[in-house]
Order: C-alpha cells, then sequence, then structure tokens
C-alpha cells in the first residue's frame, strides 16, 4: 500500500506520515511527500477547484501508483484522479475541502472524507479576540505606538468602546464555530441572537441562544458576527439591503469567508457611520488589493485570515484524519465521507 501525504508549511507532510504511520501499524504501508508553500505563497482557485496549494503537475507525478492520498491543499482535479490509477481514498483534515473536485472523485470511484470542526475552538477564540481589539481599540493604540505615537484621544467619550456585558450579540450561524463562540461570550455576559436554517430553535435554546431571523438579527444586535459556510445561496448574504437595516454604530465581525459579504456595500455603511467599525479576518480576495479601502480604515481591523492558526489544530487535524484513514484501511465506517455511494464497491485497500 502506498500513501501519499501532501502538507505544507502549518500542517507538514513530517506531521501528516507521523500520524498515519502510527493509525496503520501492522501494514505493509510505503510513505511518499510533497510539500507547498502555503502560507507563504498564497492558495489559489481555479474554474475547478479553490482554496488550493501546490503545482498541479506535481501532484499528478505524485499520485502515480498511489493507494491513499492524505492531503492539506493540494489541487485533486480530475487530472489528478486519471493519474492516479490506484487511488482509493482522499483524506483532507479540512470542513470544507474546496481543493478537491468531489463529483470527479466519486466518477472515478475514490472516496473522499473530511473533518469538520478541526479548528472550530482557534477560530471562536479569535473571534472573540479580534472583537474585543477592534471595539475596545486595542489594535488601533497599538499601530500608534509602532509608529512612535503616544496620543490620549482614544480615552475621549466619543472614541471609546463600550464593554461587552450588555450587549446583544447576532451569530449568523450556530454551527461548531458559532455554538464555540456563543460559550466563550457568555462569560462577558451578553444576549446572545442567531440566524441558522439548519439549527432547531430548541437546540440553540439549550446553548444559550434565541433563534431570530437575519433581519430581527441585523436590526437587533450591537454586534454581528459571521459563521456560515460559503455556498451559492450565502454569497454576498450581508449585502447593501441588509447593512441598511442594522442597528446605528453596530459591529461586523467576520472570521468565516470573505465573500460572504459585499465588499462595497460594507466599504458604504462603514463611511455613512451605520457601522461603527469591522473587524476583519477573511476577504473576497486574498490577499486584498493594496489600494483596498478596508485596509486604511482606522475603524477597521484586518487581519490576513489567521483565525484557524494554532499549532494544537495542525496536530489535531493529522491525528484526526489519520484515524478516518486507519479506518477506511480496515473497512469500518468512516467518521466523515463526502461521497459514501462509493464505499461499497471501495471497503478497503488490502495491504
Amino acid at each position: 500500500m502506498q500513501v501519499l501525504c501532501a502538507g505544507d508549511e502549518f500542517i507538514t507532510p513530517t506531521m501528516l506520515v507521523e500520524a498515519v504511520r502510527s493509525e496503520l501499524a501492522g501494514e505493509d504501508a510505503g510513505f511518499t511527500t510533497h510539500a507547498s508553500r502555503w502560507p507563504g505563497e498564497p492558495w489559489y482557485a481555479t474554474g475547478e477547484v479553490a482554496e488550493a496549494a501546490g503545482a498541479e503537475d506535481e501532484i499528478v507525478e505524485a499520485v502515480r501508483g498511489v493507494d491513499l492520498l492524505v492531503t492539506h491543499l493540494a489541487p485533486v482535479t480530475e487530472r489528478v484522479l486519471a493519474a492516479a490509477d490506484r487511488l482509493r481514498l482522499v483524506a483532507t483534515p479540512r470542513g470544507g475541502p474546496t481543493n478537491v473536485d468531489l463529483d470527479a472523485a466519486t466518477r472515478h470511484g475514490v472516496a473522499v472524507v473530511n473533518l469538520p470542526g478541526r479548528n472550530a475552538r482557534a477560530v471562536a477564540e479569535f473571534t472573540v479576540g479580534i472583537l474585543i481589539a477592534g471595539r475596545r481599540n486595542i489594535a488601533r493604540s497599538h499601530a500608534r505606538m509602532r509608529e512612535g505615537e503616544w496620543t490620549g484621544d482614544l480615552y475621549r467619550y466619543d472614541e471609546a468602546g463600550p464593554e461587552l456585558a450588555g450587549q446583544t450579540v447576532g451569530l449568523v450561524g450556530l454551527g461548531q464555530v458559532g455554538t464555540r463562540v456563543a460559550e466563550l461570550l457568555r462569560a462577558f455576559g451578553v444576549r446572545l441572537l442567531a440566524a441558522d436554517p439548519y439549527v432547531d430553535p430548541d437546540v440553540a435554546t439549550e446553548r444559550g441562544v434565541r433563534l431570530v431571523g437575519l433581519d430581527e438579527l441585523v436590526e437587533s444586535s450591537d454586534v454581528i458576527s459571521l459563521h456560515a459556510r460559503l455556498t451559492p445561496q450565502t454569497r454576498r448574504m450581508i449585502d447593501e439591503k441588509v447593512l441598511d437595516r442594522v442597528r446605528p454604530g453596530a459591529y461586523l465581525v467576520n472570521t468565516a469567508r470573505g465573500d460572504l459579504v459585499d465588499h462595497d456595500a460594507l466599504v458604504d455603511a462603514l463611511r455613512a457611520g451605520r457601522l461603527s467599525g469591522a473587524a476583519l479576518d477573511v476577504y473576497a480576495v486574498e490577499p486584498p488589493a493594496a489600494d483596498d479601502p478596508l485596509r486604511t480604515m482606522p475603524q477597521v481591523v484586518t487581519v490576513s485570515h489567521l483565525a484557524g492558526a494554532s499549532r494544537d489544530v495542525a496536530h489535531r487535524a493529522a491525528r484526526r484524519i489519520a484515524a478516518d484513514v486507519g479506518r477506511f484501511v480496515a473497512g469500518r465506517p468512516l467518521e466523515h465521507c463526502l461521497n459514501p455511494e462509493v464505499l461499497p464497491a471501495r471497503p478497503g485497500v488490502a495491504s
């Protein structure tokens, strides 16, 4: 059995090899590796895959004769799958593996397993952190200090931000990240709302959250925090019409996906003062253009897509995806399979 571990500078090939080797102890498994330079080099999108890293031509060569592909971001395209004459499994430690052409994998009879929630804790912590850094002027003061400035104007009443206690926070999406954000924010004494058509109201209540529609959420929230997955239905869901309805002075946080928000409508809402500010970790185009006004607005905190970056995430992702590789090889039920219809014909891989 041959295993290709294609990692990068976050989840390294070595991490993947060590985790998978541990799960396949006793199996006759050989390992090869491939390393992309992400995040040192940005990921890319084609018409077939998105958020991919590593040259497709290199992956095409690397997968020949491989039974199992374990990868974080390598492009798994029709070309790659066509070249992988023995491939039976693609295992990717991501919640939304947009670097994999799932339809093509299914046509080739290749099972695809993923890892929802692998960085939920990290993103939730980061969300609360960037919210406080923005609303309490931590980021603005830090930037000024780095420039050699010591100014007292941020202590003026008009510039000072509110405490979280007593505020209403609206979560757009109450999945694994949104739920963890709610858990953290409850300690601050906030009132929690959420808009999520896939969550039962009773489940939301158990999580200390009142489920409402998006219109009520934006009209009632002091803070709007985005935690929805990007789909054709959610793309630019926060548009001009929605932003026209926000509570005056509301604050927007986005640590999910940039294209959930209409960029131009966001800029207009900030300039008009309908939003008091925003904290952004993600953008519709990454990196954003050098002249993007969001980069220089003093009321906007901009960070370079870091919310999911913790050392714990990297190790946890490698261990958990390797566990599903072990289940596949042993013919046991998989924890997360995106195309289970291929499994009856591919129960496992003989060693």
